[in-house]
């Protein structure tokens, strides 16, 4: 181990703030029939977001190995909600902490790193975007010795931070009211989900279908196109994760940016869940599934962040309905919260 004696107790204090969320049994009519989807809500976590449990495994991973040490700067790549929680989590820890984000990402979600006393470089589309982010990261590593690079795309260490945590929790808490899931169904922003939680439940049952979800938009999973537009911010950076093995994986579920935003305003507005626009799309591709395998099948999502990072975008504006949008078939909505594991 090299974790220092302070060190230890700081993890501690995190480790209670990450993980162990609520599953939530959405309750709902669609077409005269009623259904329930199962999802995680993951705004529980410490910076409301899923990427809390990748952020932290990923240092825990690190200290053990020695890739870090006190003192050590953080650099990452990250369309937001990745660079929220090595923010919060590495301050936490002690660490400074510099982000490369994309300047077209919603401001709230730079102003919520900087309030965690973290450093942005804005990266434009003519300084490469995304993949410029991920350059420029590696170009300022190579110019000090004492950097840390989480490397989220390519870091094996977020598939283990879902496969230990978010799978088992979701498989405990099914299991708990005699459920066993059919199918899960995430969106893919570096993959880490979907991958980790699908190996976790198939290791259980070889049955479990797994799902990666993309926006309608941007259809890099399935076709390869990249510079799609779309507004479903935190997936579909325009290329695949090296982390995210889709041979690995059932069918790409591709969903309307439009569709995702109508059905989170409407988790916010019916339910009080104030989600952001890609839990909205990770709830219709899980009833995309459900349509696919039919009752009684358990289709297990996660509900990703909260609203609050979003209160600038087309989250709070009127979206128009469009054909074959799922969102406006959804009625009647009620839910439960599950136990927590322990």
């Amino acid at each position: 181990m090299n974790y220092p004696a302070a060190t230890i107790e700081k993890f501690r204090a995190i480790d209670a703030m990450v993980g162990n969320t609520p599953l939530l049994a959405i309750h709902f009519k669609r077409l005269d029939r009623q259904h329930t989807i199962y999802a995680k809500a993951e705004f529980f976590n410490l910076t409301g977001s899923i990427k809390d449990r990748m952020a932290l495994h990923v240092l825990h991973s690190a200290y053990r190995t020695g890739q870090i040490k006190p003192g050590h700067t953080i650099v990452e790549a990250t369309s937001g909600n990745t660079g929220i929680a090595f923010a919060a989590i590495g301050r936490a820890l002690g660490h400074p902490v510099v982000i490369y984000m994309p300047d077209w990402m919603s401001p709230e979600r730079a102003a919520l790193i900087r309030s965690f006393g973290a450093h942005i470089k804005s990266v434009s589309k003519e300084q490469g975007g995304f993949l410029g982010s991920i350059e420029l990261c590696g170009s300022f590593a190579r110019e000090r010795d004492d950097i840390f690079l989480p490397c989220q795309f390519s870091n094996q260490a977020n598939v283990e931070a879902h496969s230990l945590t978010t799978g088992p929790e979701i498989a405990f808490q099914l299991a708990r009211i005699g459920r066993g899931v059919t199918a899960f169904v995430a969106g893919v922003g570096t993959g880490g989900t979907v991958m980790g939680v699908g190996s976790y439940l198939r290791s259980r049952d070889l049955s479990v279908r797994v799902h990666p979800l993309e926006p309608a938009e941007s259809p890099t999973l399935s076709t390869g196109t990249k510079n799609g537009k779309h507004r479903i911010q935190g997936i579909s950076d325009e290329f695949v994760p090296p982390i995210c093995n889709l041979q690995s994986m059932n069918a790409v579920i591709a969903i309307a940016d439009g569709d995702a935003i109508l059905m989170a305003q409407k988790l916010a507005g019916v339910l009080g869940l104030g989600v952001g626009v890609s839990s909205g799309a990770n709830f219709i591709g899980a009833v995309r599934a459900l349509e696919r395998y039919g009752p009684p099948a358990a289709i297990a999502t996660v509900f990703s962040d909260d609203n609050k990072k979003y209160l600038s975008t087309d989250l709070l504006r009127e979206e128009p309905v469009k054909a074959g949008y799922v969102s406006p078939e959804i009625e009647r909505l009620g839910y439960e919260a599950l136990p927590r594991a322990h």
